[in-house]
């Protein structure tokens, strides 16, 4: 009963040190293969979490626990539950921790689900299976810095725009700008075209070349369902579905909307907010009362332009039930 494994199947193959030839997360996008590690008294527990989360990754495999474990397929995951004490995953993997951006994350939970505690990586997928655990009734423990002050860190910003860090060094600083709230928007630059960066610059690389962006504004408490209906409205009649979208795009006066934060964790969707100076500079052509009343351009169409590769409106802005404003942008 060592492995089992929701994919059906197990990768046996290995580079010459011994450990599996998968590479982890390790620039901050999600982690998509994760292993729980489980004493054999605990396998119940481990097949629960499996059965609840399951659908949220690639694969789950499930491991059980012996002294060589975690050393045996190090490097095969991207992140690790450990289902048991904090501190014997923290004295069995400590010795194989090398670098941030290539180990896998560490996350423990105990055998009532109480508490998930990502202990290594939380930036690189920890955090993420935390909160998926969470919704199992587990208790999120997060420590990173940007996360206990409730703030979305670059890494974080990165997997909203389905991107990743390219250069992991910079993220120090540029985190503590989050805490701070000194950090500027993201710029965005298309090429070709040379960029001369400094070291507290975090540079971000997006990981597809095509894709779709929704532009999103609201009235004040839409609910989850409005957001899903009328971001597949907005989507017939074009190329593209839900599969599709890199993310949703918003501003920041409405990126504490519950029901469009609840619409996009339904659907596996980023959410990144603009200030009012990125929009303004991105303004689209459908007049918006917004502008008029509190000066503000109209959110669903500046939003999609600002986010979208091309900076290129698909769709201009729909109205859903007078609740959802939302306009596609490529």
């Amino acid at each position: 009963m060592s492995t089992d494994s929701n994919s059906g199947t197990t990768d046996e193959s290995s580079d010459d040190s011994g450990h599996g030839c998968s590479t982890p997360d390790s620039d901050g996008e999600v982690a998509e293969e994760i292993a729980i590690v489980a004493f054999e008294r605990k396998w119940e527990v481990a097949e629960e979490i499996r059965a609840g989360i399951g659908d949220r990754y690639e694969a789950i495999d499930l491991l059980e626990y012996h002294g060589d474990v975690f050393a045996e397929h190090w490097g095969e995951y991207d992140c690790f539950v450990g289902l048991m004490a904090s501190g014997i995953a923290m004295r069995k993997t400590a010795g194989l921790l090398d670098d941030k951006w290539e180990d896998p994350a560490v996350v423990v939970v105990d055998e009532a689900l109480t508490w998930a505690i990502p202990l290594t990586g939380g930036h690189h997928g920890a955090n993420q299976v935390a909160d998926d655990l969470a919704s199992m009734g587990a208790v999120p423990a997060m420590t990173t810095a940007s996360e206990a002050a409730g703030k979305q860190g670059v890494e974080e910003q990165a997997k909203a725009l389905d991107a990743h860090v390219v250069n992991g060094d910079s993220t120090v600083a540029t985190n503590l700008a989050v805490l701070d709230e000194e950090l500027g928007p993201v710029a965005r630059l298309d090429g070709p075209a040379a960029v001369l960066a400094h070291d507290e610059l975090t540079v971000l690389k997006r990981n597809s070349e095509d894709g779709v962006v929704l532009g999103t504004g609201s009235v004040a408490g839409a609910e989850a369902e409005q957001f899903e209906a009328a971001w597949t409205a907005a989507l017939d009649g074009t190329d593209y579905d839900l599969s599709d979208v890199e993310f949703v795009a918003t501003g920041t006066r409405k990126a504490e909307e519950e029901g469009l934060l609840e619409a996009a964790e339904d659907l596996d969707l980023g959410v990144v907010s603009f200030e009012k100076e990125t929009l303004e500079e991105f303004e689209g052509p459908t007049p918006s009362r917004s502008r008029e009343l509190i000066g503000w351009p109209g959110i669903a169409e500046s939003s999609a332009i600002a986010g979208g590769r091309e900076h290129d409106l698909l769709v201009e802005k729909r109205s859903h039930e007078d609740a959802v404003t939302v306009a596609v942008g490529r």
